[in-house]
């Protein structure tokens, strides 16, 4: 689809630093920062609310890819809407994924789907037409820092085969346990966007991590 998308991940970022994070990923030519919202429902953590993504977006005009990983999201959708430049949500949280993807529309937002890897790709099928991203997670969705689970990436087949397919264009986005080993194995696979979280912010040369991941 074109170059590497590297969007590091918030959740794996000092919790009482946000401002300082965010200048850190700007910094290191990172394209967009990944927000992990958690309510302790759908996955077993909790992070933070639209508050702080409305306070991050008054310092930075940076593509903010906003992942919802909470039970019934289309409650909470419209809140995140006027910071997000993306919103996604997991199919395994509602059962009217289509009419949700019409409301984030409507907000003027890109909206987005994810799976867990225990949900298979074709669960998407119906769907993708009408998506704008697709995030794979490559790892249970909780916790950063966990190992990256390569049979996943067969799903990054499946979605990339499916979008040259039926002549679709959204991005496929990967989601846990991506660094420098694992990123070419997902961009090799078909994934335009790589999340990353530990290996972001425990890098000592951010600016080179994110350019040895874009494989510049």
């Amino acid at each position: 689809m074109g170059k590497t998308i590297v969007a590091p991940s918030v959740l794996s970022a000092d919790f009482a630093d946000f401002g300082g994070a965010l200048a850190s990923i700007e910094a290191s030519g990172a394209d967009w920062v990944h927000l992990d919202v958690m309510d302790g429902q759908f996955v077993p953590n909790l992070t933070f609310g639209p508050q702080l993504t409305e306070d991050l977006r008054r310092r930075s005009s940076i593509f903010f890819d906003v992942h919802l990983m909470v039970e019934m999201p289309g409650r909470m959708a419209r809140a995140f809407a006027p910071w997000a430049s993306a919103i996604t949500f997991h199919v395994e949280a509602t059962a009217h994924s289509h009419r949700l993807i019409q409301e984030i529309h409507d907000t003027g937002v890109k909206a987005g789907i994810s799976i867990v890897p225990s949900t298979p790709a074709f669960m998407l099928d119906e769907i993708l037409p009408f998506v704008d991203l697709v995030l794979v997670m490559t790892v249970n969705p909780g916790w950063g820092g966990q190992e990256f689970i390569p049979e996943c990436l067969e799903k990054v087949r499946y979605l990339a085969e499916q979008r040259q397919k039926r002549g679709l264009d959204f991005l496929i986005s990967v989601d846990g346990g991506i660094n420098g080993h694992t990123a070419p194995l997902a961009v090799a696979a078909g994934t335009d966007v790589l999340v990353t979280g530990s290996a972001f912010f425990t890098a000592p040369d951010k600016a080179d991590f994110v350019r040895k991941l874009k494989g510049e």
